[in-house]
């Protein structure tokens, strides 16, 4: 395998870094925006202008709906909701990386999949993780901020089974595309859910740097990080790259700890093992094993 040049593999980790340090951006700003108008920001400033450069995949618009709306609706908008006082940015940028084995069991579930020997104990490893957080919920991580964050993670594993039927398309603009559908049910949840008052008292007491942090989710996260991820993909083995994913909850949990003041006692510690080392072994099993086989 040819190796990856040293300012690709920097590319990658500014892209992971970014995706980890974003989850502090996310509570920082929830101090004036209710999450789910933070959430529909997001995406509207991903929208507006980025649709009028880049055109719409050749995908149906029933498939970039559902895309949009498990992937704005209920990725984002229940885990903006988790973050806002259910549970910590750093436990939450951890817990959200179950989507991997949701989205595994997606597969089994709708493409008649099998789950291979060591998918199953890299699910036990994590699952044993999110075990010590439940186990040691406090007023910092609740129960349901626990759950809304697997919620989240569903709904991404589910917006990653509707995004691989659309087979090889530009990656960046079907997100953007797809946003166009996530953008006007969030926006009316907030209204409902929050009420006008909250919605326009967020707005008006919105200072530079909630705008700053908006702008960051969309332009930072989206757009550059979707098209930052691709570009090395494109030039690169997944198996290259993607590991590289496993540092965004490092990221979240130590950026949380260093901004906010996040404890990390023994038992996150612990927790952050167990559902990485299920991470990593479900990444990097099949790579070994080729390699021992073909050794």
């Amino acid at each position: 395998m040819k190796a990856v040049p040293v300012r690709h593999l920097l590319l990658a980790l500014a892209v992971v870094a970014i995706w980890g340090t974003n989850f502090v951006v996310i509570k920082l700003a929830l101090a004036h925006l209710p999450p789910l108008l933070f959430a529909a920001l997001r995406l509207a400033f991903t929208v507006v202008p980025a649709a009028f450069f880049l055109s719409r995949p050749a995908v149906p618009w029933k498939q970039l709906a559902a895309y949009g709306v498990l992937l704005g609706v209920g990725q984002f908008g229940l885990l903006y909701i988790a973050i806002n006082g259910f549970i910590s940015p750093g436990l939450a940028s951890l817990v959200v990386q179950m989507q991997v084995f949701f989205t595994i069991a997606l597969a089994m579930r709708l493409d008649g999949e099998s789950l291979q020997p060591f998918q199953w104990f890299a699910m036990v490893l994590a699952v044993a993780g999110i075990a010590v957080i439940a186990d040691h919920a406090d007023h910092t991580t609740t129960l349901t901020g626990l759950a809304l964050v697997l919620s989240a993670a569903l709904s991404w594993a589910g917006a990653n089974v509707v995004g691989r039927r659309a087979g090889r398309v530009n990656m960046l603009a079907y997100v953007v595309w797809a946003s166009v559908f996530a953008v006007p049910p969030l926006l009316l949840l907030s209204l409902f859910i929050d009420g006008p008052a909250a919605v326009w008292k967020g707005l008006h007491e919105a200072d530079a740097g909630t705008w700053a942090a908006v702008l960051w989710q969309s332009a930072g996260n989206n757009l550059f990080g979707f098209a930052a991820w691709a570009w090395l993909l494109g030039r690169h083995p997944a198996a290259s790259i993607a590991p590289m994913a496993l540092l965004v909850p490092l990221f979240g949990m130590a950026a949380s700890a260093w901004w906010l003041a996040e404890p990390l006692p023994i038992w996150k510690m612990l927790a952050a093992v167990l559902v990485l080392s299920g991470l990593a072994l479900n990444l990097w099993w099949p790579r070994f094993r080729s390699v021992w086989a073909v050794g």
